[in-house]
């Protein structure tokens, strides 16, 4: 886009008291932005208030910084794009949806945006051993059977999913609730650049907006819109996850959720989705029939683990336990328990939860 476009698509976004919904209404009755304000006041408060109809005919006072900070942004890499609503790239499964965002920010393949099969897989911020290791295999296993997938780059679920679909050589999308000029959390900044690489970075917001808890609510929608279908991995009762599964469902998508322990917060979410109708699924397998895809064949990865010569991933089962209950089931001394546990967590067979719990790491 020319300056003066993408004046137009930022004074709109601005303006004081234009949200999404009015901004629709004003484009559908006048076109784009620029016609906008070809018309006169009385004009827009045929379709507006009076209040936000005197808002429009002054520039916002950040207009002129929001330009040249989106021109800089750009400059730097070819590999950024901004994709607004009228613009034959934005995805059509977006599009469809009730509530599109007005503009995209995109850093990486802009072209990833409209493969035809994605499939969103979120979940807890603080999962348990297990639940990380299935949104890393999952995604893993989607991306090498040619799904794209596409998350939220948040710290637990999200991440682990990220990092398995790139671990499958497929492509991932990042839908994050910043402007794209900064990377929160912090500590997925060589995640980001990974996923910029062999798919994109996606953002509704504004250069130099911070991570305000209100937006990653708000991308939760974008994430479900540009998917076919939401697998939740592991969620509490009241998550974002499940905010991104009902959007999904109000959509029309497909909503599949990972059964768990009963005695983990983290799957209580999931439980009650399927309850609710969502697809209950144990492998990638079963989202792939679903989808009709097939998956290809894989080595067996079971094959790969180390023996249990002493039957304690046996004896574990999947729910967390206590070293007491651990020496219980064993009848191993607390220094040989407490050694092959050491063992099977460097092996990443187990995960340390809080509280002096363990949890066996399944495969998928």
């Amino acid at each position: 886009m020319e300056r003066d476009e993408w004046a137009a698509w930022l004074r709109l976004l601005l303006t004081p008291g234009v949200g999404r919904d009015t901004a629709r209404r004003l484009l559908a009755a006048f076109g784009l932005p620029a016609d906008i304000w070809k018309h006169s006041p009385s004009a827009w408060e045929t379709v507006t208030s009076p209040r936000i109809a005197r808002a429009l005919q002054s520039e916002p006072p950040a207009l002129a910084d929001a330009i040249d900070r989106l021109r800089a942004w750009l400059n730097e890499d070819s590999d950024r794009h901004v994709i607004t609503l009228a613009d034959p790239r934005y995805p059509v499964s977006l599009l469809q949806t009730a509530d599109p965002p007005l503009l995209l920010h995109v850093q990486g393949r802009q072209d990833a945006l409209s493969h035809p099969q994605k499939l969103a897989v979120v979940g807890s911020r603080n999962p348990t051993p297990q639940g990380e290791t299935n949104a890393r295999q999952f995604a893993r296993s989607l991306a090498e059977s040619g799904l794209c997938v596409v998350s939220g780059l948040a710290l637990g679920v999200d991440g682990a999913a990220h990092t398995g679909a790139l671990e499958g050589g497929g492509l991932t999308l990042a839908v994050v609730g910043t402007g794209l000029d900064t990377v929160y959390p912090q500590r997925h900044a060589a995640l980001a650049r990974r996923i910029a690489a062999s798919g994109a970075l996606i953002s509704e917001y504004l250069l130099g907006t911070p991570p305000l808890a209100a937006n990653f609510p708000q991308r939760n929608r974008i994430i479900a819109g540009l998917s076919q279908g939401t697998l939740v991995v592991e969620a509490a009762v009241r998550s974002g996850s499940l905010i991104t599964a009902r959007l999904a469902a109000e959509q029309g998508r497909d909503v599949f959720a990972i059964p768990g322990s009963i005695h983990a917060p983290q799957s209580r979410g999931c439980h009650a989705l399927i309850r609710q109708g969502a697809k209950l699924v144990e492998s990638a397998q079963d989202i792939l029939e679903d989808l009709h895809l097939s998956e290809p064949s894989q080595q067996n990865h079971e094959a790969a683990l180390p023996t249990d010569e002493d039957g304690l991933l046996r004896a574990m089962g999947f729910d967390p336990i206590g070293l007491d209950a651990l020496q219980a089931r064993t009848g191993l001394d607390t220094a040989a328990l407490q050694a092959r546990l050491l063992e099977l967590e460097l092996d990443g067979q187990i995960g340390r939860l809080q509280g002096g719990l363990f949890q066996r790491t399944g495969q998928v």
